[in-house]
């Protein structure tokens, strides 16, 4: 695993999610620099700016994984897990147990991520194929890791899909979601972990926003 220590513990260390982008990017480059048979994947939407400034850096090709967390009734921003379009479950059974929700309630939210995967699938990939990871090395990208579950389940896709090497590159997360991920992973590139109670990936940056399906569509169609 590899930080910036300067940042560790800090907050509002990356003015926006192009500037981690290019933070992560000099981190990554001693080892993946226009490296063969390496892509970057970058979980939408929060993920996607972060991952084509690194892609633009590196000079490797850039796609998108689409995963999603599974979010906890009446509370958009906080989830209990995370779902793969396969349909692959990865559940904070202890946030579970103390949200004692319902079997019918977790279902009826899995029923939405579910349906939400297919459409972002059908939005941001417009038909494309899945880029094929067999032998490749795969870089995994997002903002910023809360609970790490949604980066579980980017993983899972990734090794099923044959990649020879995994590599998880994100510009914050707290220290307990880097060791839940850190069994799964190859590498890790994190520039400001944090070891507070309380953690929030926005308090990372000090222009921070929830980028709309609008913009990420944007930001795909301009590419690296």
């Amino acid at each position: 695993m590899l930080e910036r220590k300067e940042l560790r513990n800090k907050q509002l260390v990356f003015d926006d999610r192009l500037e981690a982008g290019r933070v992560l990017a000099e981190m990554l480059a001693p080892q993946h620099r226009a490296a063969p048979e390496t892509i970057v994947l970058a979980i939408p939407a929060g993920g996607v700016p972060v991952g084509i400034q690194i892609s633009k850096d590196l000079q490797i090709d850039f796609d998108v994984v689409i995963v999603r967390k599974i979010q906890i009734p009446g509370n958009t921003e906080a989830g209990f897990g995370a779902m793969t379009p396969e349909g692959s479950l990865f559940l904070n059974e202890e946030l579970l147990s103390y949200l004692n929700l319902s079997p019918a309630q977790i279902e009826a939210q899995k029923n939405l991520v579910k349906k939400d995967l297919e459409e972002r699938n059908r939005l941001f990939r417009k038909g494309s194929p899945f880029p094929d990871l067999s032998g490749k090395t795969v870089i995994l990208v997002d903002d910023g890791l809360a609970s790490g579950f949604t980066m579980m389940a980017a993983l899972d896709t990734a090794k099923r899909r044959g990649a020879a090497k995994i590599v998880v590159a994100v510009p914050t997360a707290p220290l307990r979601s880097i060791e839940r991920i850190e069994p799964l992973a190859d590498e890790i590139y994190c520039a400001n972990i944090r070891e507070t109670a309380y953690f929030a990936v926005a308090d990372a940056y000090r222009n921070w926003y929830d980028l709309t399906r609008e913009e990420v569509l944007e930001l795909l169609r301009a590419g690296p």
